[in-house]
């Protein structure tokens, strides 16, 4: 129960500051308006409204520009004590605002300091006067330079107000100065008209007759630069009037001799077409002659692939009559079985094995001690594998990495040592190697290792297909196995993955 009224209340209070602002936006276009028409003590009452609604909406830039435009409207009509209130008031909902937020809010408190200062300009303060420029200037600091134009104008207004003209024209000449740099004369010349109207409505006669003098003075400087400017302005266009004629004349020249030459090559160019198209209907027939070469190639496997299993499948009742002990029948149905699974792998190497995530050093350890069955329990077996994840096909790697092992084992004598390493050699790729100490390979039997049915052998002794069945599982994995023929105290093998 206690859970719906808090939430009943925070639904009330959000639907309230959503009313506020909303009466808030209306009240300000109200007094806006009034204050268009004139109706200053109706644009005056639809402010102070608004400054109201915005602050109970926590609204601060706008309960800001309501407020100081109340305060504007008093201190016209001389109700200083009001506008001073007024101001007051706004920096105390501020102050809240920036408690509760956390943040400061120099640009509103700049508003009321401001406001300040003007009323204590048309009062004839001096000091108080400087005391609030100072604090705009804090404000402004603080503000990061949004200020900072306003600020300058300000500056003026003051130093002109009291008599301190070199200052004035100072911060004028600053404010100015920026706007030229960006060729702003229109908000150069709105600046000094502003300060011109500023001076008229506060009775400032000295401000008025010291702005109007530089007003004309930069009106006459303006002109000489905008005519400078538009000087400059027609003569880049007749220069680019001359070159563009230049290049007009250049390109007539230029496109005669491509008609010229273009006549030329159009009889050159039949003759190509001729021999093109005798080179095309040539190219079209040996294409078909190597698309049914393709064809054929194909069916020819498909056919072998299909002899070998209907071989491997009419050898199995045979042997099954046969004694199953006997080395010799072992061999061979390892034999048929190895011829099935190779002849498998080659009809299905487009169809890549799936990968996934794995725990590399886990992985590792689980495959050396699988194989140590079959092992010799004299070699050293190392594990060099980091603590990290990748992704492969388990199943697939560990029955490459099985035959691997088991095979170092065989060729490596005891007291020898077999390493397992893992390497992460970019983003995608990844390698198992397989290490040994042991005899290593003969040159002559390294072209021969991942061939099949590359020498006729003796079955009891190996078929010789468990590194073509390797190498085949690997493709499917869309990497490679591969010997190290830089390596000569052992043999190598590296098991290349691409997970991508």
């Amino acid at each position: 129960m206690k859970k719906l009224t808090v939430l009943f209340l925070l639904l009330l209070l959000c639907a309230a500051g959503s009313f506020a602002q909303d009466r808030g936006d209306g009240l300000m276009k109200q007094a806006k308006s009034a204050l268009e028409a004139k109706e200053y003590v109706k644009a005056r009452y639809n402010f102070l409204q608004s400054y109201n609604a915005y602050a109970t909406a926590k609204k601060y830039a706008e309960a800001t520009e309501a407020g100081v435009n109340v305060a504007k409207l008093y201190h016209r009509e001389n109700y200083y004590k009001e506008a001073f209130d007024m101001l007051n008031k706004v920096d105390m909902v501020v102050g809240q605002g920036e408690l509760e937020s956390g943040r400061q809010m120099p640009e509103l408190h700049y508003q009321t300091a401001k406001e300040r200062m003007n009323m204590y300009v048309k009062l004839k303060n001096p000091a108080k006067s400087k005391e609030y420029l100072n604090r705009m200037e804090e404000f402004a600091k603080n503000s990061k330079g949004s200020l900072d134009d306003d600020l300058l104008y300000s500056q003026a207004n003051y130093y002109y107000t009291f008599g301190q003209n070199a200052l004035g024209d100072a911060a004028i000449n600053r404010l100015i100065e920026t706007y030229q740099k960006g060729k702003d004369y229109e908000k150069a010349d709105e600046c000094y008209k502003q300060l011109i109207a500023t001076a008229t409505r506060t009775n400032n006669a000295r401000l008025v007759a010291r702005t109007y003098e530089r007003y004309n003075h930069w009106t006459d400087s303006i002109r000489a630069l905008t005519a400078k400017d538009e000087l400059h302005a027609m003569k880049a266009k007749y220069d680019d009037s001359l070159k563009t004629i230049e290049e007009k004349d250049h390109s007539i020249a230029v496109k005669t001799g491509i008609i010229v030459t273009l006549g030329i090559l159009l009889g050159v160019l039949a003759a190509a077409l001729v021999f093109g198209f005798i080179v095309l209907m040539r190219y079209i027939a040996l294409n078909r002659k190597l698309k049914k070469n393709i064809m054929v190639a194909n069916e020819h496997n498909s056919l072998k692939t299909e002899f070998i299993r209907n071989i491997s499948a009419q050898m199995e009742p045979t042997l099954s009559t046969l004694d199953q002990k006997l080395p010799a029948v072992k061999a061979l149905r390892a034999f048929s079985s190895h011829i099935q699974q190779l002849s498998d792998l080659e009809s299905s190497l487009s169809e890549h094995y799936e990968m996934q995530d794995n725990n590399v050093l886990a992985f590792c350890e689980k495959v050396v001690d699988d194989a140590k069955a079959q092992m010799n329990p004299d070699v050293n077996m190392v594990v060099n594998a980091p603590k990290m994840s990748a992704r492969f096909n388990p199943e697939e790697v560990e029955a490459v990495l099985h035959h691997l092992l088991v095979n170092a084992s065989l060729n490596t004598p005891s007291g020898g040592k077999i390493t397992l390493e893992f390497k992460k050699r970019g983003a995608h790729t990844l390698q198992f190697i397989v290490t040994d100490t042991g005899c290593g390979i003969d040159e002559e039997h390294r072209e021969k290792l991942f061939k099949p049915f590359s020498e006729v052998r003796d079955l009891t002794k190996g078929d010789a297909l468990g590194l073509p069945i390797c190498s085949l599982k690997a493709t499917k994995m869309n990497g490679s196995l591969t010997l190290d023929r830089d390596y000569t105290h052992g043999a190598r093998f590296i098991l290349e993955i691409h997970d991508k």
